[in-house]
């Protein structure tokens, strides 16, 4: 006998099968706006590819299955290497193909290609982040290794543009495809680099492009399985920074020992490792003593990406939460029709168009580094904009969470994932002092940045009162900044620079209603219906 004790209704599906680019007309516009409107069809293919159940089934597969430490082979010969579930893999090569890595620096640059690489980025964060951090690695390594990388390693840069993914253990000159991770946190340092105690001898020749022997440790070795690592160590000049092969030129391995990979509360897809150099070889990049100065350089890149993916997994939290609105209902009409309903989620959408701009203007100005407007423009908005929207990601979530209730909290949805990866963007690279102390030696180091910031805000002046009032209020701060006062300036001139995209190039009850949130002294007011309308509807693509 058969027996049925209910009939399942009123449960929604959970939201598959859509298209991530097309469905985001904010995203759409600014990509237009900035300057990369050629990339459209790229990222409207690749949007479907990655709304597919099967992508995010890959994305499930890759964090429930993490990687593992194989430290010896069978006969117990030192193996050192980690083995990942095959959703990994895939997710690589989509990533690769994507050119997430690269795109920047190809031969033949597309204009304002670095506008196009975070809408990719912004997509791809979506399904699955820990995949994205050899990407954002690689790219900010690549720079550096095309100027300073060794003459012996040369064959290596055609596979660090390509867009192949090769887990092949070779020599970088063998490959079709190259990653680069890094190695700079040790255990009594932290963000403190300037402690490291990690040496380098010189095996022959001292100077740039020698071989060093380097001894010492590193607490966090981040993709570990990666082709090669930049790496700082202390040489009689100062703190110097190394290129380390995974496998040395004549394919034997390089004396690096993975210790054990770290158990963390997210990001538990990518490989985080703590590794002793044993006599490792690394080559100098640069001249010793310089490694502090090389590695900042690479910060602000890795720093972008990772406001790039909190905002891209805001993203997909806030669309689960739509999505399951418009079908659950509740007293004869669906969640999203309730009031108190609508002004969340529309406030959430509201964030996410001020985000969305801002950081698409970001990634503008790191495509014209020769434009010393832009280039201080991205000096100081990149550590506010990584304070600010990482540290926004968790209560975000944990709000998407609510909209579903009891199944949001559970496995079987995304978002206790999406939960758990959203503070390491927060911490890692820097953490929310790290970027506010930054925020501060810009403005008290660049004589120019006044008047960047006077040019980006003077041309919106008059057009909402409640961003004048901030602008007067901040410009009067800037004089003098106590450290302690460090988060609220950070918070505040990332606050405006928002607004002031917006009141560019928004809907003008958008952007007033956005100004009116959050520059407004007097705290939230509930939205407008008129402005919740159009704000859903953009979330969904119309």
């Amino acid at each position: 006998m058969t027996w049925t004790t209910h009939t399942v209704f009123n449960q929604p599906h959970p939201l598959s099968n859509s298209n991530l680019f097309l469905s985001d007309t904010p995203l759409g516009e600014a990509l237009s706006r900035e300057g990369a409107g050629w990339d459209r069809e790229w990222l409207a293919s690749v949007g479907q590819q990655l709304g597919s159940a099967e992508s995010l089934e890959l994305g499930r597969l890759a964090n429930a299955e993490p990687p593992e430490l194989l430290r010896y082979d069978a006969r117990g010969e030192r193996l050192d290497e980690v083995r990942f579930h095959p959703a990994w893999h895939l997710l690589m090569q989509g990533v690769c193909a994507s050119r997430l890595h690269n795109l920047s620096w190809q031969p033949t640059v597309r204009e304002q290609a670095g506008v196009a690489r975070a809408a990719r980025f912004i997509l791809h964060a979506q399904v699955e982040a820990g995949t994205l951090c050899p990407m954002t690695m690689t790219h900010a390594a690549i720079p550096l290794l095309q100027r300073w990388l060794p003459a012996q390693f040369e064959d290596w840069i055609d596979p660090l543009l390509s867009d192949r993914y090769d887990t092949h253990a070779q020599p970088g000159d063998q490959k079709r495809g190259l990653l680069i991770g890094m190695g700079m946190t040790e255990k009594q340092g932290g963000s403190d680099l300037l402690i490291s105690t990690t040496r380098a001898e010189p095996l022959d020749t001292r100077g740039p492009g020698e071989a060093y022997r380097l001894t010492g440790h590193k607490w966090f070795f981040s993709v570990p399985q990666s082709d090669a690592h930049l790496v700082l160590a202390q040489t009689p000049v100062g703190l110097s920074c190394f290129f380390l092969p995974r496998l040395l030129p004549d394919g034997t391995r390089n004396a690096i020992q993975l210790e054990q990979l770290k158990d963390k509360l997210g990001n538990r897809s990518n490989a985080s490792g703590e590794v002793e150099f044993r006599d490792a070889t690394g080559w100098l990049l640069g001249e010793e003593g310089e490694g502090v100065r090389l590695i900042l350089k690479m910060a602000g890149m890795t720093r972008f990406d990772c406001a790039l993916g909190s905002h891209g997994q805001m993203r997909r939290a806030f669309s689960v939460a739509l999505w399951h609105a418009h079908q659950r209902q509740v007293m004869g009409k669906s969640l999203l029709a309730q009031p108190l309903m609508r002004q969340v989620l529309a406030r959430q959408a509201l964030q996410l168009e001020g985000q969305t701009a801002l950081l698409m203007r970001l990634a503008r100005a790191w495509s014209q580094p020769a434009n010393a407007h832009e280039a201080t423009f991205a000096r100081l908005m990149t550590p506010a904009a990584k304070y600010q929207i990482c540290k926004a990601g968790m209560p975000f979530v944990a709000e998407s969470m609510e909209v579903l209730g009891g199944i949001g909290y559970c496995e079987a949805s995304e978002l206790p994932r999406l939960y758990r990866d959203m503070p390491v963007n927060s911490i890692w690279e820097g953490s929310g002092n790290v970027m506010c102390l930054d925020v501060l030696r810009v403005l008290g180091r660049h004589a120019d940045v006044m008047t960047m910031l006077n040019q980006e805000f003077e041309t919106v002046k008059g057009s909402n009162r409640h961003f004048d009032a901030g602008w007067r209020q901040l410009r009067l701060k800037l004089r003098q900044v106590p450290e302690e006062q460090a988060r609220e300036v950070t918070r505040a001139l990332l606050q405006l620079a928002t607004g002031a995209q917006l009141l560019k190039y928004a809907e003008p009850p958008l952007a007033d209603a956005w100004c009116q949130q959050w520059l407004d002294p007097r705290g939230l007011r509930p939205l407008d219906p008129v402005v919740i309308e159009r704000l859903l509807a953009r979330a969904c693509g119309r």
